[in-house]
């Protein structure tokens, strides 16, 4: 456990659904560490994503595999610009990151290098989107019922089909994934049992459910090929809701991670209870403050995503 006093910052990262075209442009052209960045992914994954980041049109952009190493290359651009105003990774009780944004806090911790983890998110998208054929797969949200509730619904919905409770968010917002007709299911129960709302999600695939183990599979086999470090920070594992320090505990969950659920709501619960007063979200959007704030109201969010953000941080 994290000791010392005063070590009440947990670093936070956003996952698919972030994205907007321009992020991070205005860090790399402030601060050149913002911009190796970018030109450390461009190479690793021998193209100009960040041409496409910039001036590119969102439907490319929003594609699984440029979406998960563009949103990773943002939000260590930002941590880069922080760290040149002092503000350092290694002053954090924990990192963590909503499922792509899982291999963000881990490069951002030192686990993984940023190459690495381009080629892992590029591969990581490719494969969970070839996992399912489109059309076969679909994910909702529903708002206004509790994770509980919604595991019941999912159950109910299956019928022999996959339908799961893949992102737990917060207090009102669980995410389902599975078979598209099962998943279309459970949005007519959640609304019979009270759901505010249940809407289909506009996403490529039906991510952290069963439909996913081929996509396990594929990263199993690339973590196996990638050195992972002991990480400077805790990170706080999406399918544990718990710390986690050691590097082959961390390969495992990352695999267990394609198909597992996102407990974020008990990882940001977890960090509370471990003295975590303040978070830090690191990137694109304001997504994991929003949640933050809804799952415990006394933790201080603050989005950093361009440098007037980094400019109203106190020293």
């Amino acid at each position: 456990m994290t000791e010392g006093a005063g070590m009440t910052r947990a670093f936070v990262f956003p996952g698919q659904g972030a994205q907007t075209i321009g992020m991070g442009k205005a860090l790399a052209e402030a601060y050149p560490a913002a911009k190796a960045v970018f030109d450390e992914v461009d190479e690793a994954l021998g193209e100009k994503l960040s041409a496409l980041i910039w001036e590119g049109d969102i439907e490319t952009l929003t594609l699984t595999q440029n979406a998960q190493p563009a949103l990773m290359a943002t939000s260590l651009a930002a941590l880069r610009a922080l760290a040149a105003d002092g503000f350092a990774v290694s002053d954090a009780a924990f990192v963590a990151g909503h499922s792509l944004g899982e291999y963000s806090a881990l490069a951002a911790a030192g686990s993984l290098t940023v190459a690495d983890t381009a080629r892992l998110l590029r591969t990581r998208g490719q494969a969970m989107q070839a996992a399912v054929p489109v059309g076969v797969g679909a994910m909702a949200a529903l708002l206004g019922l509790d994770f509980g509730t919604v595991t019941r619904v999912a159950q109910e919905a299956a019928q022999g089909q996959v339908c799961q409770a893949a992102n737990d968010n917060d207090p009102g917002q669980v995410v389902v994934s599975g078979h598209k007709e099962a998943v279309e299911r459970a949005v007519e129960i959640a609304k019979a049992q009270g759901a505010k709302r249940a809407v289909l999600l506009p996403v490529s695939a039906p991510f952290h459910c069963k439909l996913m183990q081929p996509a396990a599979r594929v990263m199993a086999e690339a973590l196996d090929d990638v050195e992972i470090a002991e990480p400077q920070v805790p990170l706080v594992a999406n399918v544990t809701a718990s710390d986690v320090t050691d590097p082959t505990t961390i390969r495992a969950l990352l695999v267990e991670q394609v198909t597992g659920s996102v407990r974020w709501r008990e990882s940001v619960e977890f960090m509370a209870a471990q003295g975590v007063t303040e978070i830090w979200e690191i990137g694109a959007g304001k997504a994991l403050s929003g949640m933050v704030k809804r799952i415990d109201r006394s933790i201080a969010c603050t989005a950093i995503g361009t440098p007037e953000d980094i400019a109203k941080l106190d020293g």
